[in-house]
């Protein structure tokens, strides 16, 4: 998982036609058999297919050139030439692909998860075949296969999820991930721990909720600041916002308004999310005092604590999490 990738940049092309054929038949007691040349067969096309067991561009490092088969020209004797093969390129749920040129979206697999045929191939060239008319019995003409389409792509993944997790290094994100779920995410106690985005499913009252743990931002992650500003565009595609606070670090109190001005700072669509806030390392001493000066601070926010370590808060936080996507979808 450490080799988690999330964009990728790819060259794709699809197939040329084959050429149309130049023929004439040549049969016992036909001596000026008329023409018989095939057209070529068609380009394959460029084809793109999610695939759920995908969860990373990984695959796309290792090639970044796919091309679709040429058709085969046509032959004598009236035949077609075959069609070339389509090359299926699989994408993973939430891909976003962009003209490599002009960064314009071409398409986002997060609105609609069909197949989609990108580049068609070329037409096949016909044969002369076509071309015979009643002053030409034997043309010679023919027409090339016409050229398939190339372009460079850039592919971009925005992990899909219910729930984000967003806080600052060592809040507690992946200590919850892992009580909730059996994502086991790598858990340390110092900043930075997670350096990928981590998915997990918790289950409640027979639905399932994805949770995702973003790595941690840090003051200015939306100017590129911190390891957090890469994955900020994965928290676009969540349903709801978790903000986690660290009850037992002195600038508690100021750790939301912080969150909340950078996650504007890089799309004022995510601060319009319905969100909740988390206070972390409940059985910390005087992390309940802060607690509840945390809930008198954002009165009008949804404020509960939790202790991953004792347990205390995490059931009535799973139930939060369900009214809070339950909410989402009657919106």
């Amino acid at each position: 998982m450490e080799k988690f990738a999330d964009e990728a940049l790819i060259e794709v092309a699809s197939g040329s036609g084959g050429n149309g054929c130049v023929a004439f038949r040549r049969e016992k007691y036909v001596p000026k058999g008329g023409p018989a040349g095939g057209d070529g067969g068609r380009g394959g096309d460029v084809v793109f297919v999610i695939r759920s067991n995908l969860r990373t561009l990984a695959h796309l490092r290792y090639k970044q050139f796919f091309k679709a088969e040429n058709g085969r020209d046509g032959e004598g004797s009236g035949r077609y030439g075959r069609n070339g093969e389509d090359v299926i390129i699989p994408l993973p749920p939430g891909s976003v692909l962009k003209n490599a040129d002009n960064e314009e979206v071409v398409r986002d697999f997060g609105k609609n998860r069909e197949d989609f045929r990108f580049l068609k191939g070329g037409n096949g060239g016909w044969g002369n075949i076509h071309f015979k008319s009643s002053v030409n019995q034997a043309p010679r003409k023919a027409l090339p296969g016409q050229r398939g389409e190339q372009v460079k792509l850039r592919v971009e993944l925005q992990l899909l999820a219910d729930i984000g997790f967003v806080g600052f290094p060592n809040a507690g994100k992946s200590s919850l991930l892992d009580k909730f779920t059996n994502a086991r995410p790598k858990i340390a106690p110092y900043p930075f721990t997670t350096k990928i985005p981590s998915l997990g499913v918790l289950t409640i009252d027979d639905r399932d909720i994805i949770l995702a743990d973003i790595p941690g931002l840090i003051e200015g992650a939306s100017h590129g600041l911190g390891l957090g500003i890469r994955f900020l565009r994965h928290i676009s595609r969540t349903s709801a916002l978790a903000f986690l606070i660290d009850l037992s670090e002195s600038t508690f109190l100021e750790s939301f308004d912080v969150l909340y001005r950078e996650l504007s700072a890089f799309s004022i669509d995510l601060i319009k999310k319905p969100r909740i806030i988390i206070g972390s390392k409940l059985d910390l001493e005087g992390s309940k005092e802060n607690l509840e000066m945390l809930k008198a601070k954002y009165k009008a926010e949804i404020v509960t604590g939790i202790s991953v370590f004792s347990g205390e808060g995490i059931s009535e936080l799973a139930y939060l999490f369900l009214k809070l996507t339950q909410n989402e979808e009657n919106v």
